[in-house]
């Protein structure tokens, strides 16, 4: 799904968990987990144009947040390393996560989030570099 009403032009993918996202014609994306038990761990990844992952860690330092499935409110939780772990939260089901193009180190021009088996992840991929009208919107993903 793609569109470009309201929030620049995005595009939405799903499932997310496992695919590598270029943003080499997007400013970031943001991702969304979601586990009703919430044990959710979220994994990030650099990777290059030729599938290969960076062995140095992706810091999600762009505040992550993190919230409940129904209400609730949105809170910040503190910087992560390459693992981000909303651990056995009661209360709080949901984290988004944010990665920018700009984080991303020289030759790498992708990220890749992987959560556990059990989770739903989703990436809104914001501000493309080509705007086009959404049915002609090329994928911009990489399975």
């Amino acid at each position: 799904m793609s569109g470009t009403a309201g929030l620049g032009t995005i595009n939405v993918l799903t499932a997310a968990s496992g695919i590598t996202i270029p943003l080499t014609n997007a400013s970031f994306v943001e991702f969304y987990t979601f586990e009703a038990a919430g044990a959710v761990i979220a994994t990030m990844t650099e990777v290059d144009s030729t599938g290969v992952e960076s062995e140095q860690a992706l810091d999600v330092d762009f505040e992550p947040h993190k919230a409940p499935a129904v209400g609730g409110t949105w809170t910040a939780m503190a910087e992560q390393d390459d693992t981000v772990d909303l651990g056995d939260d009661a209360t709080n089901d949901c984290m988004r996560l944010i990665v920018h193009a700009s984080q991303l180190s020289d030759g790498y021009d992708g990220v890749e989030c992987t959560v556990d088996a059990s989770s739903i992840l989703t990436a809104i991929i914001q501000d493309l570099a080509v705007k086009r009208a959404p049915a002609n919107l090329a994928s911009n993903i990489v399975a």
